[in-house]
């Protein structure tokens, strides 16, 4: 069976702002394909591009150039209706502080409701939605309280609530545990695993925390306004039991560009320009000074730049 298109496909992806006359580039031509029930992570350290990332995928941002798909939607082509429909009913979203997520003077059952109101659904039908979603996510004994009178881990998982009220078909989480504890930081993250594994909803988390690499199945690293590496966990049943096992690899973009990790350019002192060599199965990359000194070019070998 050929497979679908991605739920999610950026290709180009490009973001530039002008701040005081400057431009500042926050995308640089970012590729990005998450399919249909994937749990990615996407981390990156300040100023990488990934929030900016995050607010083009969840429609509160326009990309300056390339291609931004979601579920369908053109995200450089939509109207202003059509954007209000995708973020009310395509795309859920959570962000970081509880008090951005939640009306304070409302319970936990009323704020589940509010965006299925929103979206034309009825009383009836929005409260037995709410207390579906309380209960799946394990906090239907506080569905008459308000959100003050919640801990941190469980507002986020009322949070989680109402942005999955009218069912979308992928969940953008904004550094979801950054205010959390560690027990409360794995409650969280359990609970999009098992939003993720019922219901097969796209789960997308943005976050500056590598530790999120254990809580996900693929982990999307970004460095300079492009995705850089890809690190993919497989689970495993053995005769020494359950097991999981990693693996990193290097994101090849489009064109054919690759971002090394920075500790193996260190680690070489690789710079400016390297050899790099065809072998049977495999590429070979050599620092220029080793080639000057140890190696003659042959047909098979090219310079490239860093």
């Amino acid at each position: 069976m050929t497979p679908g298109p991605p739920l999610i496909r950026c290709e180009g992806l490009v973001r530039i702002f002008k701040r005081k006359g400057v431009e500042v580039v926050a995308l640089q031509g970012l590729d990005l394909h998450v399919d249909a029930g994937e749990l990615t992570a996407i981390v990156g350290a300040s100023g990488s591009g990934k929030s900016t990332l995050l607010n083009i995928l969840s429609g509160l941002d326009t990309p300056s150039a390339g291609r931004a798909e979601v579920a369908g939607h053109d995200l450089l082509a939509m109207g202003r209706a059509e954007r209000r429909r995708y973020r009310l009913e395509t795309c859920g979203f959570v962000w970081q502080q509880p008090s951005d997520n939640l009306v304070p003077y409302l319970t936990a059952l009323e704020n589940v409701q509010v965006p299925q109101r929103l979206a034309g659904g009825r009383g009836s039908e929005t409260r037995e939605r709410a207390e579906e979603l309380l209960s799946h996510l394990g906090i239907a004994d506080v569905a008459e309280r308000r959100p003050a009178e919640l801990s941190g881990g469980r507002q986020q998982r009322l949070a989680i609530a109402v942005a999955l009220a009218n069912r979308p078909k992928v969940l953008f989480c904004d550094e979801p545990t950054g205010e959390l504890d560690t027990a409360a930081s794995h409650e969280v993250y359990g609970a999009l695993q098992s939003v993720n594994e019922r219901d097969g909803t796209t789960v997308v988390v943005v976050t500056h925390d590598p530790a999120v690499q254990g809580e996900v199945r693929r982990t999307v690293a970004i460095r300079d306004g492009r995705t850089s590496s890809e690190t993919l966990r497989h689970h495993a049943g053995g005769e020494d039991g359950h097991h999981v096992t990693a693996r990193e690899y290097a994101v090849l973009d489009r064109v054919g560009r690759l971002q090394l990790p920075r500790d193996f350019v260190e680690a070489l002192g690789l710079r400016h320009r390297v050899r790099v060599e065809l072998v049977d199965d495999h590429v070979e990359i050599w620092p220029q000074e080793v080639d000057d000194r140890t190696h003659a070019l042959n047909g098979s070998s090219k310079e490239a730049r860093l």
